[in-house]
């Protein structure tokens, strides 16, 4: 059994992975920055960083800044546009992985943007699945997140939904007021899966110079401070759809997967953890396949939603 393939393999959004493991978006570009030291074929898949329509050059620096609970980060969405992605970027990924999957992490400014985007990337034969990141602002709505307006989110995955047949993973916010309420509704207007949680919105001071230590102000809180935080919102949302769940948020060793997958998620994304270390993807997986073999665990898959939870 310990060597059994099956062990960690799993099933999301029509898809399969060979394991539960996925590089969460903006943590792993787009596959080319992280080939040097990450085995990405081993996984069960990555993310990309955000595409959108039109290049955007991103926040003021410094973008990135750490603390004792984490990382605080405010990169902007920076990415080189639709066009440098579509005709540089997947290539890559199409030469170098095999195994991984590849899910297109979009965001934009109006609703018509991330059909647009979509749109123009549904053929490409690499790319497996789509993830709509609903958390950034829809300018055409005075800067509210396109995830805050039910009838704005039914709009936007409905768009997508007729803009491919490929699987669409719905990324959430942690600060929705409902957030399994907005699950449905990501789901019923014909999303297949859901990704949740994005960051943290959170503020750090440098007390010297007494300014904010991003140069944009406030940013995206992530880390191990986010863990509690993912679990939560995955064990929430599972109540209410039988739909896929990613959990992101604050995984830094095998058992933070467990928790998620006991809370319902069917795949798991890290982050910060990567970030700070390459090499803690494959660690976390090691530890992941030991804690199964250890607890006589024969699938992964056995373990979702087992969580006793009596609330």
């Amino acid at each position: 059994m310990k060597n059994d393939p099956t062990l960690l393999r799993t099933t999301a959004a029509r898809m399969e992975f060979q394991n539960p493991l996925v590089l969460a978006a903006g943590t792993a570009g787009f596959g080319r920055e992280l080939s040097g030291v990450v085995d990405l074929d081993a996984l069960g898949g990555i993310v990309t960083k955000a595409v959108s329509v039109h290049p955007r050059a991103g926040a003021p620096s410094p973008r990135v800044a750490d603390f004792d609970g984490g990382m605080i980060n405010a990169v902007g969405l920076a990415n080189p546009g639709l066009d440098h992605v579509r005709d540089v970027d997947l290539p890559w990924l199409e030469t170098n992985l095999q195994n991984a999957r590849v899910i297109v992490n979009v965001v934009g400014d109006r609703v018509e943007d991330f059909a647009e985007v979509v749109a123009a990337l549904a053929d490409v034969a690499r790319v497996d699945a789509f993830e709509l990141n609903v958390s950034c602002p829809n300018v055409t709505a005075g800067g509210m997140e396109f995830g805050a307006s039910d009838e704005t989110l039914a709009d936007l995955v409905g768009q997508v939904r007729a803009a491919t047949t490929k699987p669409i993973f719905v990324k959430l916010s942690p600060t929705l007021s409902d957030i399994a309420r907005t699950a449905r509704v990501a789901i019923d207007a014909g999303g297949d899966a859901l990704t949740l949680v994005n960051t943290m919105p959170g503020l750090i001071i440098d007390v010297e110079t007494r300014r904010p230590v991003l140069g944009f102000g406030s940013g995206g809180v992530s880390g191990s401070a986010l863990l509690p935080i993912g679990l939560l919102a995955v064990a929430k949302v599972r109540r209410v759809t039988r739909a896929p769940l990613v959990g992101v948020g604050g995984v830094c060793r095998g058992t933070d997967v467990i928790q998620y997958i006991l809370a319902g998620a069917s795949l798991v994304g890290i982050g910060t953890a990567a970030m700070r270390d390459p090499r803690a993807p494959q660690r976390i997986l090691n530890e992941l396949k030991d804690w199964c073999l250890a607890h006589d665990v024969e699938r992964i898959t056995d373990l979702k939603g087992a969580l006793d939870w009596p609330q």
